[in-house]
């Protein structure tokens, strides 16, 4: 496997990658207490801290697999009585409006993190710095923002050719 095909795979991908192993390891923190809560008459303090930020994780990377599938909700009564070049444009401001909004969101997404960092702060079942599950939400916010960049410029090559605008996949059809 080439570099380019590694990467091509990343894109495609890499929401998946990422939330595959942090869906098992919720589903087996979860499956293990309750069979020791049940069975062994003992709970821990740290499964449920560990199941909450893997979840926690799952859903920043799944909002960034919503973004590259256009499968985040949305009104679109007007949409298709556009013409394809209208649509495409107002899928573009939508997603420039979306970028900017993550942008604004990024920076002010830092600054816990890097207070956790600067006051040591740690969890209190697992005793790790806080600041590794507060980076969920930059980590987020950065996926938000590649994919949201990549379509802008998927609908710009698509308007320039005069293709159809890439309309996301419905959850109901």
């Amino acid at each position: 496997m080439g570099i380019k095909a590694f990467f091509l795979a990343i894109d495609r991908n890499g929401e998946r990658y990422l939330t595959l192993p942090l869906y098992t390891l919720v589903v087996i923190t979860i499956f293990m207490e309750v069979f020791r809560r049940f069975f062994l008459s003992y709970s821990s303090i740290w499964s449920e801290e560990v199941a909450r930020y893997a979840f926690i994780y799952i859903t920043w990377i799944g909002a960034a697999a919503a973004i590259k599938e256009r499968a985040h909700i949305r009104i679109d009564v007007i949409l298709p009585l556009l013409p394809n070049k209208w649509k495409t444009i107002v899928f573009i401001f939508g997603d420039i409006i979306t970028l900017i909004l993550a942008c604004i969101a990024l920076y002010w997404s830092m600054e816990p993190v890097l207070n956790s960092i600067h006051f040591g702060s740690v969890t209190h079942g697992l005793r790790i710095s806080h600041a590794w599950f507060l980076a969920a939400v930059p980590l987020g916010f950065t996926m938000i923002i590649w994919r949201l960049l990549q379509s802008i410029k998927r609908d710009l090559s698509d308007l320039k050719a005069g293709r159809p605008v890439f309309e996301g996949n419905k959850l109901f059809d």
